[in-house]
C-alpha cells in the first residue's frame, strides 16, 4: 500500500520533524523580544530629521527573519548551500539616511542568527550591552555637539566686534567660510557652546553694524 511519505522521494517529511515545535515558538518568542528592545533603543536613541516608524519595525521582523532563516540552514546542510546562493543574488536598493541605522540592521540580524545558533545568554546580555553604550553616547548633552552660525555684517569693524563676541560666549570657535561683497559680509562659524543657552544669538543680531546672525545645528551632512 502506497503511503503519503511514499508520495514524496525526498526527505521532505523527514526535515519537519529536524526542528521540534517548541524550539521553533521559543527562538520566535525570544527573537520578538530582543528585536523590541533594539526598536525601543533605536526609538530612544534617533537624532535625525524624521523619525520613521517603519524602520523600527523592519529592526524587528529582521530579527525574526534571521532566526527562522539560521534555524533551517543548522537542520539541514544542503539547505544551508542553496540558501547561501540564493540570498547572495539578493539586492537592496533602499538609501540609508543615517550612519546609525546601519549599526541597527546589523545588531538586528546579528541577534537573530545568534539566538538562532541556541547562544541565548550571549544574544541577550550582548544586545543589552550594545543598548547602553548606544543610549549613553546618543543622550550625550546637546551643547556638546557642532552648531554653525551665519553672521551677516556691514563693515570690517563690525565683523571683528562680532568674532570677538562669538568668542567669548563659546568654548570653541572655527571659520568655516567667509563671503564679501560691497557694504555686506557674511560669515559661516562653526562652534561648541558653553551650555544649552542660545541668548547670545540674539544679543550677536542686535549688535551695531550686524544685520542678522542665525543657528544651526550641525552634523556633518546637513543643517537643520
Amino acid at each position: 500500500m502506497t503511503t503519503f511519505q511514499d508520495i514524496f522521494k525526498s526527505s521532505f517529511l523527514e526535515n519537519m520533524t529536524s526542528i521540534s515545535a517548541f524550539d521553533i515558538v521559543i527562538s520566535l518568542l525570544l527573537a520578538f523580544g530582543v528585536g523590541m528592545f533594539i526598536f525601543l533603543v533605536y526609538k530612544k536613541t534617533f537624532a535625525g530629521v524624521m523619525y520613521s516608524s517603519s524602520f523600527g519595525v523592519t529592526l524587528v521582523a529582521l530579527t525574526m527573519i534571521s532566526t527562522l532563516v539560521i534555524l533551517a540552514v543548522t537542520s539541514n546542510v544542503v539547505l544551508s548551500l542553496g540558501m547561501v546562493g540564493a540570498l547572495s543574488i539578493v539586492r537592496f536598493r533602499t538609501a540609508i539616511k543615517e550612519p546609525l541605522d546601519i549599526a541597527f540592521l546589523f545588531w538586528s540580524i546579528g541577534a537573530g542568527i545568534v539566538l538562532a545558533a541556541g547562544m541565548i545568554p550571549l544574544a541577550v546580555f550582548g544586545s543589552v550591552a550594545i543598548g547602553l553604550i548606544l543610549v549613553v553616547f546618543a543622550n550625550k548633552k546637546a551643547h556638546l555637539n557642532p552648531y554653525i552660525v551665519v553672521i551677516r555684517c556691514t563693515d570690517h569693524e563690525s565683523e571683528m566686534n562680532a568674532v570677538e563676541f562669538l568668542k567669548k560666549q563659546v568654548s570653541r570657535s572655527n571659520i568655516k567660510s567667509k563671503t564679501a561683497q560691497k557694504g555686506s559680509i557674511e560669515l559661516t562659524v562653526e562652534i561648541r557652546m558653553k551650555e544649552d543657552n542660545t541668548d547670545f544669538i540674539n544679543i550677536l543680531s542686535e549688535m551695531n553694524g550686524v544685520n542678522g546672525a542665525v543657528l544651526v545645528s550641525y552634523n556633518g551632512e546637513y543643517m537643520g
